[in-house]
């Protein structure tokens, strides 16, 4: 027993070796974020655009997001709205079509999510309104509000050469619990901390759900939408990338979105995205490997080594730290404690290694962050629990029936609102 109890350790050390060394790039990333200056973008054109937003059930929230496009500093004449009422029964629907969207209602049990509205409501857009020629598209959650540059800067991005390009994710609702704080510091972390770094290196960034645009070219060249699986955003990226594209950043384009409160909620929203993660490395995984071995192309290395490490030394390291916990209940005291005493090691050490990296980005995002302080601060010290739970979302992801679900958003708050809660 007590053998097994070293095997334990020794398991967890390996598996932090073989984190540490599929994701050691991107300590070179951090020295990015903190030493190379950022490049500049003038706006080449000014490109006609449709704002497509996917909404179940979001009257609390969806008014906000269209009054802040509304109040963008681009030209009006080059933005339409589209809001497809994704299976609602509330008055989504009237609310959008009343700020003066284009509005498509969608009632289908069958093909649930964000995918198959999208691919509605771009499939409407060909038919009847063929003759708006757009150039590009943007994609929102209901529950965003935007900065008022948001379409200015995205334009500036977009028209020197990229087809697609994602934004600046900040969050409505930081410090409303220590779980919202800690999604604000995710996709602080991917913002700033990846996604920066890989677009200053000419490497492809990563779309994240919410935030982002793409040219008429894709989609004419997919004829349509055709990302169906449960995280369309990493689909749409893998391919993307296994297709030789480069996803852009536009780091001044700055987003709000609402985020979970809740850890139950938020171990079923990311219980989702790691099902959708599973799903998209089944579908893209070998191609791509295939541009890794050879074209040796960085950013399909960088996106498997973004989902693969996660899921496996995750999933990996809580199933054996449980297997290993029941048989030390069932061994003698002293085994016991060399089980419990492995296993607090091994936490400490995640949770300083985080949360180093949660004060990093506390520290130079400080300004970007709405609320109180000392919350801003007292919840980073979560943050670690957070980053380590997603063990958690990915043994529910792989031994459950997870199934796309709406989460309601309730913080109704216009953007002066959200400003106005800075400390």
């Amino acid at each position: 027993m007590i053998k097994n109890m070293h095997t334990l350790s020794y398991i967890n050390t390996i598996l932090m070796i073989v984190f540490s060394v599929f994701t050691i790039h991107k300590i070179f990333f951090w020295l990015i974020k903190y030493f190379k200056p950022a490049k500049k973008y003038a706006a080449l054109k000014l490109n006609r655009y449709a704002v497509v937003i996917a909404a179940r059930n979001e009257s609390d929230v969806i008014g906000h997001l269209l009054d802040s496009i509304y109040q963008q500093d681009y030209p009006a004449e080059l933005v339409d709205v589209y809001v497809v009422a994704d299976n609602c029964t509330d008055n989504t629907a009237e609310i959008a079509r009343q700020k003066g969207a284009f509005v498509y209602e969608r009632f289908n049990k069958e093909q649930v999510g964000k995918g198959y509205a999208l691919s509605l409501v771009f499939d409407k857009m060909k038919t009847e309104h063929a003759d708006c020629h757009y150039d590009g598209y943007f994609i929102f959650d209901a529950d965003n509000l935007l900065d008022s540059h948001y379409i200015t800067e995205m334009n500036k991005v977009f028209s020197n050469g990229y087809q697609a390009v994602t934004s600046y994710r900040n969050t409505k609702n930081f410090t409303d619990s220590w779980v919202s704080a800690s999604y604000g510091l995710w996709f602080m972390v991917i913002s700033e901390y990846l996604n920066y770094p890989r677009s200053e290196i000419g490497a492809s960034c990563a779309i994240s759900g919410t935030g982002f645009m793409f040219s008429n070219e894709l989609l004419e060249k997919n004829g349509g939408w055709p990302y169906h699986l449960m995280s369309e955003d990493l689909e749409f990226t893998a391919d993307l990338i296994t297709n030789g594209e480069k996803v852009g950043y536009c780091r001044n384009a700055v987003l709000y979105d609402e985020q979970p409160v809740s850890f139950s909620q938020s171990i079923t929203q990311r219980s989702r995205w790691m099902k959708g993660s599973m799903q998209v490395i089944g579908s893209y995984g070998g191609k791509l490997v295939k541009e890794v071995i050879k074209n040796g192309n960085f950013s399909s290395y960088d996106m498997l080594m973004d989902a693969i490490p996660t899921i496996v030394v995750a999933g990996v390291g809580m199933i054996m730290n449980l297997l290993m916990f029941f048989v030390a209940l069932r061994g003698t005291p002293a085994e016991f404690h060399m089980f419990v005493e492995g296993a607090i090691s091994a936490f400490l050490n995640s949770y300083v290694m985080v949360y180093l990296l949660g004060i990093s980005v506390l520290v130079t995002e400080w300004k970007k962050i709405n609320g109180a302080a000392y919350k801003k601060v007292l919840y980073a010290f979560a943050f670690p629990v957070f980053v380590i739970s997603f063990g958690l979302a990915v043994l529910t992801a792989l031994f459950s029936n997870v199934e796309w679900k709406p989460i309601k958003h309730t913080a109704a708050m216009s953007l002066s609102d959200m400003n106005s809660r800075k400390d």
